[in-house]
């Protein structure tokens, strides 16, 4: 159980205490591991918070079913809890992760790793994809599923995935679009974004698809090592065949060349400085 108090603390701390952040390049937040005391053996990640307290209730309740969910369905889950956190009267979500070693995080691991290393994590990655839409039936509300290469790590020849917020469950299309303003940690996005919400809407499409979201690696691991992008389709067609055979018709049309990220992606990350890089 956390310690809340240990908790608050560290958000209050500054980073020299608390320990540097282990990514400032999040769409929500940069997520940092303490240097020393009882939560050194954890990641923290502190959102942006609200001053609805029924909408920061519904989210506490939301990333509890989203996590029980995709444990059901059988995906890979860090030791995850959710918190709302009394600072100076507001309530602020926090997600405290158990830590993963940043040696086993898949992205650095794609970039230099040789062909057929590249090609036993993609299967690893592949294998929790289709683990989770084939079993996604079961749930009886609207869920999905972000399974980028940057939000998984290899343990032992196994993908474990580790990105639980937004928490893709319950909310609509409309709600879950309002929240990619809402708790963008890139003030530029809030102010900016509403101006264009119906592209902000959009970013969430390929998490509800069971084809983009393969496709979406399919197309991140070409663009990381565009010299063997011809053996990433050709895995990525095999895959979808024999583990995903309901989507096929949906996806091998666009594993005949390397996908392209969306442009709306694509010009978002121009605007607001992000990279591709890990997002633990």
């Amino acid at each position: 159980m956390t310690d809340l108090t240990a908790l608050e603390a560290l958000i209050r701390a500054d980073s020299a205490t608390r320990g540097q952040p282990i990514s400032r390049l999040g769409y929500f937040c940069a997520p940092f591991r303490p240097a020393s005391g009882p939560l050194s053996d954890r990641v923290i990640k502190v959102y942006r918070g609200l001053g609805d307290t029924a909408a920061l209730d519904r989210l506490a309740q939301c990333h509890d079913d989203y996590a029980d969910a995709l444990r059901q369905a059988g995906v890979p889950l860090p030791d995850t809890a959710f918190h709302l956190v009394d600072i100076d009267g507001a309530r602020i979500p926090v997600i405290v992760q158990e830590a993963l070693p940043e040696t086993s995080l898949m992205r650095p691991l794609m970039q230099k790793a040789d062909l057929e290393a590249t090609l036993q994590m993609m299967e690893a990655a592949g294998q929790v994809i289709a683990t989770f839409w084939n079993n996604a039936d079961q749930f009886e509300t609207r869920i999905g599923f972000h399974p980028s290469i940057r939000n998984f790590a290899i343990i032992d020849g196994q993908a474990v995935f580790f990105d639980t917020f937004p928490p893709l469950i319950h909310y609509s299309r409309a709600e879950m679009g309002r929240m990619l303003l809402q708790f963008s940690d890139k003030r530029l996005m809030r102010l900016v974004g509403p101006l264009m919400q119906r592209r902000v809407t959009a970013i969430q499409d390929e998490w509800y698809s069971a084809s983009e979201t393969l496709v979406g690696l399919v197309g991140s691991a070409c663009r990381l090592r565009p010299e063997h992008a011809q053996a990433y389709l050709d895995w990525g067609r095999n895959f979808v065949t024999r583990e995903m055979p309901r989507w096929q018709d949906e996806a091998l049309p666009h594993l005949q060349e390397p996908p392209r990220l969306p442009a709306i992606w694509t010009g978002f990350r121009k605007i607001l400085g992000l990279q591709g890089e890990p997002n633990v």
